[in-house]
């Protein structure tokens, strides 16, 4: 029975949330243009999709082929772009190029004019200062930032919403020690150490998730301490303990659900920070090295070359929507989980 209400009202606040047209329209162009970037090597790409060579079919972007075994004098990984290269190819078969031939760290040495070059036909939004095409390091950036962005919520969330629940279901001494714990560490000075760590080594993807997710699981807390708190002596809590039900059961099955339907109001919302965290880091040069297609170097290249404005306006453009969407999504949601709501 109690699956069954719990399945009723999820049905209910979906259908709430549905009713909310800007909410609708804003998840089907994020979960669009996530979906799109996710196939961002199929789309930009500096090696050909599909390749034909003395009649055998090879997936240079699942592959790596040497520069010697499509006809040239070196070991290294083939350059597709090379005149030696794309003539032996086209003599012993074929090559399918991605609809952008470049991917986010490709420059292009073809190109004739003064780098940041303007848009044209070959680079849509231009490239940026080192002649990289702008498209291509949207793509792969947009996929880099919000994946980044939904682990950390993720596991931030996870350890947030658990410190809070035995705060608030425990209480007493564990809630008080818990509580000077966390306002001590959220008094330390963030930018300081991440400036420290960056002094002393490149972050990576993984190290840069940890350190972001050690400041950032203390958004949800509180939140869920209330929750606990208001609900612990609540009359089926307490019968469920006369039963002789483990505070393990307690907490997951009978608190928690009641917990969550807060905190999901607050996830778009939590999402859109923490691309904005990532993003602000890397127009620091506090994130993520060159390796990595990040939308902050973008950000820090709009900056640096006032004199291209596609730069900033595309940037512009791709964060702001971005962000906005995010927080439509995170309004829809809030709405449909208000009790005050009927659908």
């Amino acid at each position: 029975m109690y699956t069954t209400m719990l399945n009723d009202m999820l049905k209910q606040k979906i259908a709430i949330f549905k009713k909310n047209k800007r909410a609708k329209w804003a998840l089907t162009a994020f979960l669009l243009i996530f979906i799109v970037s996710l196939f961002s090597e199929l789309i930009a790409n500096d090696k050909p999709l599909l390749l034909k060579y003395k009649g055998h079919f090879y997936f240079p972007i699942f592959e790596t082929l040497t520069d010697k075994f499509l006809g040239g004098d070196f070991e290294t990984p083939a350059d597709y772009k090379d005149p030696l290269i794309k003539e032996n190819i086209q003599k012993n078969g074929f090559m399918v190029m991605p609809f952008i031939p470049f991917s986010f760290n490709t420059v292009d040495y073809e190109i004739q004019t003064q780098t940041p070059s303007k848009p044209d036909k070959t680079h849509f939004l231009g490239t940026d200062d080192e002649g990289r095409d702008i498209v291509a390091r949207v793509l792969y950036g947009i996929r880099l930032s919000v994946v980044f962005a939904f682990l950390l919520t993720l596991f931030s969330a996870g350890i947030g919403i658990f410190i809070g629940a035995v705060q608030g279901y425990f209480g007493g001494k564990i809630d008080i020690i818990f509580q000077r714990f966390i306002e001590v560490w959220e008094s330390l000075p963030q930018l300081f150490i991440l400036i420290i760590i960056a002094s002393l080594f490149t972050p990576t993807f993984i190290s840069l998730l940890l350190i972001l997710m050690l400041f950032s699981w203390t958004s949800l807390t509180a939140m869920v301490r209330a929750e606990f708190l208001r609900t612990r002596n609540f009359e089926y809590v307490m019968a469920a303990k006369a039963l002789g039900a483990s505070h393990l059961r307690i907490i997951f099955k009978h608190i928690l659900p009641n917990a969550l339907v807060t905190s999901l109001t607050f996830i778009p919302f939590i999402l859109s920070e923490s691309i904005v965290a990532l993003t602000s880091l890397d127009f620091l040069g506090l994130g993520l090295g060159q390796d990595y297609p990040s939308l902050g170097d973008l950000v820090r290249q709009g900056k640096d070359n006032l004199q291209a404005p596609w730069i900033g306006l595309t940037i512009f453009v791709v964060l702001s929507s971005l962000l906005t969407m995010l927080i439509f999504i995170g309004e829809g949601v809030r709405d449909a989980f208000d009790s005050r709501r009927k659908s």
